[in-house]
């Protein structure tokens, strides 16, 4: 009995010492879990070793502002004006030589009706005073400007012999480009000589015109602590040839016209002065051939012996060749090349004109030329007086 009791006592020892085992494996399995959860939290709250930051490296010195294209928004545009100056000129001596009602003197001097023998060589001089608009819109970081152009002309032809007629005349402007975008603004002042001629065949009239021009451009760029200034000098040199039809009938004319034309400027390399971080700008070369196709519509009516002409034409342009060139802005010794820009392959020109011959030899007359392109919009108007002998 004593021995049973004893092993009753013995087996309750050793089942509570396995309960208590038991409990307090559990007990630690428990702190072992909630120990790793916490680890876990505290890892995801953390970076890990991997995302402990490198201390950081010592400071480099800041470089000097890197030259952007639109610090020389003025040297573009003023390409673009002398070789737009020098388009207009030559488009106007060819007008001069092909316009039809000057043939109109010319194969019929007296004009309404009279003797086609009574053509002689004659002499003649004009002089013109025009002012034009343009605006070009932005293209990529060239923000766009706005030109206005004021300028004169005084030419002399003489008819050398039946249907030949040659003539030579200086083209004398002053062009204002203002950027307001960029805070830049430049001027052109551009000087042209050209020569022009035509042979009158039939109906069939062959004209071409020559331009050579110099000038001398003045920009200025706001630095935000002062003005970048620069003096260049530029260049404009280009060719056209014409060629057309005279259709009559009565006082009425239609002549259809096609020409083509090719106009190079150039403009010499420069370096600012004053403001912060002048630049140094090289030398840039731009170039544009195009053809023309249009036709001229007038007619001339005869009041009081006195002869009042009124036309209109217009020409569809393919500008098929555009060298816009590119220019090389230097801050020290960082180097950047900057593309240049241009106007639509596409587009129209169209005009009018008025002209009063007040006697034989002497006339008054005004007229427009527009200009529309995609990236460009140009007007002019011309008031100019000839007088022949």
């Amino acid at each position: 009995m004593c021995c049973l009791s004893q092993l009753s006592r013995t087996r309750q020892t050793i089942g509570l010492d396995r309960v208590r085992g038991i409990a307090a494996s559990a007990a630690m399995t428990l702190a072992m879990t909630l120990a790793l959860a916490l680890a876990v939290t505290i890892s995801a709250a953390t970076p890990g070793f991997a995302q402990i930051p490198t201390p950081a490296a010592s400071p480099t010195p800041t470089p000097s502002p890197t030259p952007v294209s639109t610090s020389i928004n003025d040297d573009r545009s003023a390409g673009n004006s002398a070789l737009d100056l020098g388009s207009n000129f030559l488009e106007r001596l060819g007008n001069q030589a092909s316009n039809g009602f000057n043939r109109t003197f010319r194969t019929n001097p007296g004009g309404g009706g009279a003797s086609a023998s009574t053509e002689d060589p004659r002499y003649r001089t004009w002089f013109e005073g025009y002012g034009i608009s343009v605006r070009t819109d932005a293209q990529g970081d060239f923000v766009g400007d706005r030109r206005k152009t004021v300028g004169g002309v005084a030419g002399f032809g003489v008819r050398v012999a039946p249907g030949v007629n040659l003539g030579f005349s200086v083209d004398q402007s002053h062009t204002d480009i203002d950027m307001p975008l960029a805070l830049q603004s430049a001027t052109l002042d551009l000087t042209q000589i050209g020569f022009n001629g035509s042979i009158d065949k039939g109906p069939w009239t062959w004209a071409f015109a020559v331009v050579h021009g110099f000038g001398k451009v003045r920009s200025s760029r706001d630095t935000g602590l002062g003005l970048a200034n620069a003096g260049y000098r530029a260049a404009i040199d280009g060719a056209l040839t014409e060629i057309s039809y005279y259709w009559t009938k009565d006082q009425m004319r239609i002549v259809p016209k096609g020409a083509l034309e090719y106009v190079r400027a150039t403009s010499a390399a420069f370096q600012e002065a004053g403001g912060v971080d002048p630049l140094n700008v090289g030398s840039t070369a731009l170039s544009r051939a195009r053809v023309m196709i249009g036709a001229e519509i007038g007619r001339y009516f005869v009041i009081d012996q006195k002869i009042l002409d009124l036309s209109a034409y217009g020409k569809f342009v393919d500008n098929f060749h555009q060298e816009l060139g590119s220019i090389q802005v230097s801050l020290g010794a960082q180097n950047i090349v900057v593309p240049g820009i241009g106007e639509s392959r596409y587009g129209m020109d169209a005009g009018a004109s008025a002209s009063l011959s007040l006697t034989s030899v002497a006339r008054l007359y005004v007229n427009y030329d527009g200009k529309f392109r995609n990236e460009l919009t140009s007007h002019q108007g011309t008031l100019g007086v000839e007088y022949r002998w």
